[in-house]
C-alpha cells in the first residue's frame, strides 16, 4: 500500500505548495492537492513539480463541470511535464448544490455526463488526440505537447454506475468519507469486476480519510465532526456513510494510538485499498503535537504495508 497526505489548502499559496516538498522529505509516496474553495489544485501541483523529485503529485479532485475536457487535458499534461511524469489527475462530479446553486450549471444525469466527459478526456491525456460526439459533449482535435508522459486518471466514484466507469475507462478511483466495510463490500468488488470485464489492469483504489494519532480518540472524532461537518450534509457522502452504518464523519475518522491507527490502515489494505491518503486535521488541545505524532506514525508505515 502506498501512503500519501492531503495538502492543507487553508495555508498561504507558497506554504501549501511547499508542503509537497516537506511530505517528500518525510518519505511519503504521494501528495494530493484539493480543489474546494481555496487555491487551484492543478496550478499548485504544477508549482510543486520543480520543488520535488520523487513523490507522486495528485489532485483530489477537480470538478469536471467547470472545465471542458480539452482544457482539462491541456492543463493536466502541462502539470505532467512540470512534475517530470509524476502527476495523477483525479476528477469528480462535485455535488448538485455547487454545480447548480453556485455555478448555475445543470446536474442532470451526472453519470451520463461523466461517461461522456471521460470518453473525451481519456484519449487526450493518454494520446493527445480525440474525436468524440456525445449528447452533451463534443470535441475533436489534438494537442501538441511532445515528450509528455500520459497522465493516469482517477475518478471520485461512489455509486455503482460511477464505480463501473472507474473500472472500465479510468485507472481507478479515489474515495472520501467511505469506511472500511463499504470499501470491502461495495467499492472494491464493483470496480474490480468492471476493470476485469473491460480487459483493463487492476484498478487503483485510493482511500482518503481523516486520521489522528492520539490518546483521546473521542475528542479527535469530535473535532473531526466540526472540521468536516459539510461532508455529512452532502447527499453523495451521506449515502456512503449510511451504507457504512455511520452517523457522520466522526464515525469514519481513524483515531487512536499508534497501534490502533496502524491496524485500521492495514485493514483497509486487506480490503483492497491500494493507497491510503491521510487528511490530518487540527485536533485536541495541542494540535501541533497531534499533527507531529500522526505524521511520524504514517511515515513509519511507508513501504511496510503490502
Amino acid at each position: 500500500m502506498r501512503i500519501g497526505v492531503m495538502m492543507d489548502e487553508h495555508r498561504p499559496l507558497t506554504d501549501t505548495v511547499q508542503q509537497a516538498a516537506e511530505v517528500e522529505a518525510l518519505g511519503f509516496d504521494s501528495a494530493w492537492f484539493l480543489q474546494i474553495f481555496e487555491w487551484d489544485a492543478l496550478t499548485m501541483a504544477a508549482l510543486a513539480g520543480p520543488r520535488t523529485s520523487r513523490i507522486e503529485l495528485g489532485t483530489g479532485v477537480i470538478p469536471v463541470y467547470t472545465r471542458h475536457p480539452f482544457a482539462m487535458a491541456q492543463q493536466a499534461l502541462t502539470v505532467q511535464s512540470s512534475a517530470g511524469g509524476r502527476f495523477t489527475l483525479g476528477v469528480g462530479l462535485s455535488h448538485k448544490p455547487l454545480v447548480e446553486g453556485m455555478w448555475g450549471l445543470s446536474y442532470d444525469k451526472p453519470a451520463r455526463y461523466m461517461r461522456e466527459y471521460l470518453s473525451a478526456l481519456a484519449p487526450l491525456v493518454r494520446e493527445q488526440r480525440v474525436v468524440f460526439a456525445g449528447d452533451v459533449i463534443r470535441t475533436t482535435g489534438a494537442l501538441q505537447m511532445p515528450g509528455v508522459k500520459p497522465v493516469p486518471l482517477l475518478i471520485a466514484a461512489l455509486a455503482p454506475l460511477m464505480l463501473r466507469l472507474a473500472g472500465e475507462v479510468a485507472d481507478g478511483t479515489i474515495t472520501w468519507m467511505t469506511g472500511l466495510n463499504t470499501l470491502a463490500s461495495h467499492v472494491v468488488p464493483r470496480i474490480t469486476k468492471a476493470a476485469r470485464e473491460a480487459g483493463r489492469a487492476q484498478p487503483r483504489v485510493v482511500v482518503a480519510l481523516p486520521v489522528a494519532v492520539t490518546g483521546d480518540p473521542a475528542r479527535a472524532r469530535e473535532d473531526a465532526g466540526k472540521h468536516f461537518a459539510i461532508y455529512g450534509r452532502l447527499e453523495n457522502y451521506q449515502r456512503m456513510l449510511q451504507k457504512e452504518g455511520a452517523a457522520g464523519p466522526p464515525d469514519v475518522t481513524i483515531a487512536g494510538d499508534e497501534a490502533t491507527v496502524e491496524r485500521h490502515i492495514r485493514e483497509l489494505a486487506e480490503a483492497g485499498a491500494t493507497d491510503f491518503v491521510a487528511a490530518i486535521f487540527p485536533f485536541g488541545d495541542n494540535p501541533g503535537e497531534g499533527r507531529r505524532r500522526t505524521f511520524d506514525l504514517l511515515a513509519s508505515l511507508v513501504g511496510r504495508i503490502a
